[in-house]
């Protein structure tokens, strides 16, 4: 991996991108076996907590916790998906107890390994040893319309590092991702296009978002894996203040 490493870069200005080849030394995994998640994303089913009223969302979420001194990352029980309206103003407050990250997806040894890996990662920047980690699979569609990957607008998290991975574009327009300092004006847009891509955001230090997606030929799609990383514990309804 020439250049810094992305730890140096998400201390440096608060966000990274890995190509292809960065992700896969991070998961140390070869392209193929990461590649082999890819065919799960055909079979999310729908996200029915949408308030915005679409249907162009599809998902499966799961947790773990990854305790990186001892090298280990275990799933927990399913549990619901919880922020609180101060950072998903349209969202927030509710618990959504989206569909598991099926068996066979997480069966798959470049789940953990891709997982684990940035785990590690985040905590080389960070200096953390454990990690509540939620993983969400997103299909963004365009079969009714618009589609909009983060309907909830610029946003942080509530966490302490986001990885949003490209898994796969197809048939698609826009989907342009912005990235900007949390206490200014500051900022970046690029599109990611190249499957198995990799943003790291500092949920702390920036914002980001997503703008929505149009067809571009027929049936369009945008399929992605966000993993968030949080210190002291998950987000949850009983635990918030």
């Amino acid at each position: 991996m020439s250049g810094p490493a992305p730890s140096d870069l998400l201390a440096a200005q608060g966000f990274a991108v890995l190509d292809p080849a960065a992700l896969a030394a991070v998961a140390d995994q070869p392209p193929a076996a990461i590649d082999a998640l890819r065919p799960s994303w055909a079979a999310l089913p729908p996200d029915d907590y949408l308030r915005d009223g679409g249907a162009y969302r599809f998902r499966r979420h799961a947790s773990l916790v990854q305790d990186v001194a001892a090298g280990t990352l275990a799933a927990v029980p399913h549990r619901a998906h919880w922020q609180p309206t101060s950072y998903n103003a349209l969202h927030g407050g509710i618990e959504r107890w989206f569909a598991p990250v099926a068996d066979e997806t997480a069966a798959l040894p470049a789940w953990h390994a891709l997982i684990a890996g940035l785990g590690r990662l985040f905590a080389r920047a960070a200096g953390v040893e454990r990690w509540f980690i939620e993983a969400h699979q997103f299909r963004i569609d365009t079969a009714r319309g618009i589609g909009r990957p983060t309907p909830e607008g610029a946003h942080r998290d509530g966490v302490d590092y986001v990885a949003v991975v490209l898994v796969e574009r197809s048939g698609v327009r826009g989907g342009e991702t912005r990235v900007f300092d949390a206490a200014g004006p500051h900022g970046i847009r690029f599109t990611m296009t190249e499957p198995w891509s990799a943003l790291l955001l500092d949920d702390a230090r920036v914002i980001h978002e997503t703008t929505p997606l149009q067809s571009g030929d027929g049936l369009g799609f945008r399929d992605t894996l966000v993993l968030t990383f949080r210190r002291g514990g998950f987000q949850d309804a009983v635990s918030a203040p």
